[in-house]
């Protein structure tokens, strides 16, 4: 990575990039896809999102470091938490994604389709 590690846009937008899982480039590496981003007219930095299914493997990482312990591991309420909160970041919105959320919580799909429509 060539960006300016000590830029402030660099330290400002860094714990999002890594809440995301997204990577961040020198702008000289900028691809179509990636965000250039600018302090003061000079490109400083790209980001690299990443996709939709990288990014829910991210969220499900983070949320057992939340918990502080697996997710298969929580109680009933806490998973019905879990699944309410993935639901409103767009986690079943991805290919696959009530598979892999019943997987990380260690229930079944249709466990997971009953904790959405208990949601509603």
């Amino acid at each position: 990575m060539t960006e300016p590690a000590d830029h402030p846009l660099v330290a400002a937008v860094k714990p999002l990039v890594d809440a995301m899982g997204a990577e961040l480039l020198g702008p000289e590496r900028a691809q179509d896809d990636d965000v250039v981003l600018a302090w003061e007219g000079e490109d400083v930095i790209a980001v690299r999102l990443p996709q939709l299914s990288e990014s829910l493997d991210h969220i499900l990482a983070a949320m057992e470091r939340r918990h502080g312990m697996p997710l298969a591991e929580l109680d009933r309420k806490a998973k019905q938490s879990v699944v309410r909160t993935l639901e409103v970041r767009g986690a079943f919105s991805v290919r696959h994604g009530v598979e892999t959320v019943a997987g990380a919580l260690g229930v079944s799909r249709f466990t997971v389709y009953n904790y959405l429509n208990r949601s509603e």
